[in-house]
C-alpha cells in the first residue's frame, strides 16, 4: 500500500511538472497577455489596412488591442510619446521628423526597421496640358497665363489640390510656395483630401487640366496614372523637407521637390522597453508598397468599411501565411 501510494505521489508530481512547462511554454507563446495597446492613424481611411496588419500581430502574441482611434500626424505622435496611445504605423522618416522630435524625440519615441519602404510624393498636372503648353517644372507658374490654366473657381490664380490643415505634407507644401515664389499665382486648395481629389478626378474627365499633390502608398496613382495621364512636375531647386535643408534631386538628375520617405511604425519607448515581443514585430515587420496601393485601390472603388479593410487584412495574411507567422515568432523569441 506504502509502494503504491509512493507510485502515485511521482505521478502526481510528473504530471505538475508538465502542467508548469505548459503553462510556461503558454506564457511564452503569449508574451502580450493581460497587456492593452492602443493604436492610432490619422483621419485618412487608407491607412487603416497597414495599422490593422500590425495589430493582428500583436493580437497572435496576447495583447489586448483596443479599435484604432483616429488623430491627426502631429498628435498622434504626441499622444504617443505621452502614454496616451501605444503605437502608430504610418510615420513618415522624413516628413514626420518636426512632429517627432517636437514630441520627445528618442527620449519619448521609439522606431526601428523600416515598415514600407520608397515612399513618394510630388505635384502632378494632366499630360495633354503639360504637353500643350511645354510645363515640366512648378516654378511656370510663376507665369500668371500658365498658372490660370488650373483656375477652378474664376479668381485667376491656379488652384493646387494640396493637403489636410496638420499633414506633414501641408508644411512642405506652404513651404515651397514660398520658396519657389508662387504665393501671388498659385492658391493651396485645402480640407478633406479625398474630397478635393473626387473633384480633381472629376475635373480630369471632363477634359480639364488639374494641378496636385499625392503621394505613393495611395490609389490616386492607380486612377490618374502617372506617365499616362498626368506628368510629375519638377522644382527649380530643392527646399526645406523635415526641418531640415535636404538635397531632394533623385540619381537620374530629376528633382520633383521631395525625398524619396521610408515609413515606420513608432511607439511609447516605455512600452517598448517593458515589451521586447512587440519591439521586435514593429522592427521586423515589412509590407510592400504595391500591396498598400492594391488595397487602397479596392477602398476607392467601394469595398471602405471596417469590415471590407478587415476581409482584406485577413486575406493578405492567409496569402502571405508563412511570413506573417515569421514575424509573429521572432517576435515570441524575443521575449523568451
Amino acid at each position: 500500500m506504502i509502494k503504491k501510494t509512493r507510485l502515485i505521489a511521482r505521478g502526481l508530481l510528473a504530471l505538475a511538472f508538465v502542467a508548469s512547462g505548459v503553462a510556461v511554454q503558454a506564457a511564452n507563446d503569449l508574451p502580450g497577455k493581460g497587456i492593452t495597446v492602443q493604436p492610432l492613424k490619422s483621419s485618412l481611411a487608407e491607412e487603416a489596412f497597414q495599422t490593422l496588419l500590425v495589430m493582428r500581430g500583436l493580437e497572435k502574441l496576447g495583447y489586448k488591442v483596443e479599435p484604432m482611434k483616429d488623430l491627426e500626424p502631429a498628435t498622434e505622435h504626441l499622444a504617443i510619446a505621452n502614454g496616451d496611445a501605444t503605437f502608430m504605423a504610418n510615420h513618415w522618416s522624413l516628413l514626420h521628423a518636426d512632429f517627432y522630435k517636437n514630441s520627445g524625440g528618442d527620449a519619448k519615441l521609439w522606431r526601428k526597421g523600416v515598415y514600407s519602404d520608397g515612399a513618394v510624393q510630388g505635384y502632378l498636372i494632366d499630360r495633354k496640358t503639360a504637353e500643350q503648353y511645354g510645363i515640366t517644372n512648378i516654378a511656370q507658374l510663376k507665369d500668371p497665363a500658365i498658372a490660370k490654366l488650373f483656375d477652378t473657381d474664376g479668381d485667376g490664380k491656379a488652384d493646387l489640390t494640396g493637403c489636410n490643415p496638420g499633414w506633414g505634407c501641408e508644411l512642405a507644401i506652404e513651404s515651397h510656395l514660398t520658396a519657389y515664389q508662387l504665393r501671388d499665382t498659385v492658391t493651396h486648395r485645402q480640407g478633406s483630401y479625398a474630397a478635393l481629389m473626387a473633384d480633381t478626378i472629376a475635373r480630369f474627365r471632363q477634359d480639364k487640366p488639374v494641378l496636385y499633390y499625392t503621394w505613393t502608398p495611395y490609389w490616386v496613382s492607380a486612377v490618374l496614372r502617372p506617365g499616362a495621364d498626368v506628368v510629375w512636375l519638377q522644382v527649380p531647386f530643392s527646399s526645406s523637407q523635415g526641418g531640415n535643408s535636404v538635397d531632394t534631386q533623385l540619381p537620374n538628375g530629376r528633382n520633383y521637390g521631395f525625398q524619396a520617405n521610408q515609413e515606420q511604425i513608432v511607439a511609447n519607448r516605455a512600452f517598448i522597453e517593458k515589451n521586447p515581443a512587440a519591439a521586435k514585430l514593429f522592427e521586423v515587420m515589412k509590407l510592400p508598397i504595391g500591396d498598400i496601393n492594391a488595397q487602397n485601390l479596392r477602398m476607392s472603388q467601394g469595398a471602405n468599411t471596417q469590415q471590407d479593410v478587415e476581409r482584406h487584412t485577413d486575406g493578405w495574411i492567409r496569402v502571405h501565411r508563412q511570413l506573417f507567422d515569421g514575424w509573429v515568432e521572432q517576435a515570441r523569441a524575443a521575449a523568451r
